[in-house]
């Protein structure tokens, strides 16, 4: 299975999918113009990858903003990830938010509740 691997740029994240590692992780801005063609092949990716998943799956979510579109690809890839936690695969997530954005901390508890598998929030220190 191929590694997927987006620089970020302007409007869209850092984006780093690595079967080998068990590693998933998005990072920094997300507000594409056409939300669903960038999100559609993270999500076919995670579709792909949980047939044959790895012993452990670490998430990693470091957001600096993300817009309304945008929160709904999440959940629906916060969703996915309930799916294989919930037929015994293990699957931790980490939240990364800025220190002091109160929206982008809310958001990561709202999603830890809706999703319930094991999910930690850390701020991030400032710059």
């Amino acid at each position: 299975m191929e590694r997927l691997l987006l620089e970020p740029t302007s409007t869209t994240p850092k984006v780093i999918f690595d079967r080998d590692e068990g590693r998933i992780f998005i990072q920094g801005k997300s507000l594409p113009e056409d939300v669903k063609s960038f999100y559609a092949p993270l999500i076919a990716w995670l579709d792909e990858y949980s047939k044959q998943p790895n012993s452990l799956t670490h998430v990693e979510f470091d957001f600096e903003y993300f817009n309304t579109a945008s929160s709904k690809m999440i959940l629906i890839l916060m969703n996915r990830l309930k799916e294989l936690h919930k037929k015994g695969n293990a699957v931790e997530i980490t939240w990364r938010y800025p220190q002091n954005d109160a929206e982008l901390e809310e958001a990561g508890e709202e999603l830890s509740e809706l999703i319930s598998i094991p999910f930690k929030m850390f701020p991030k220190p400032e710059i």
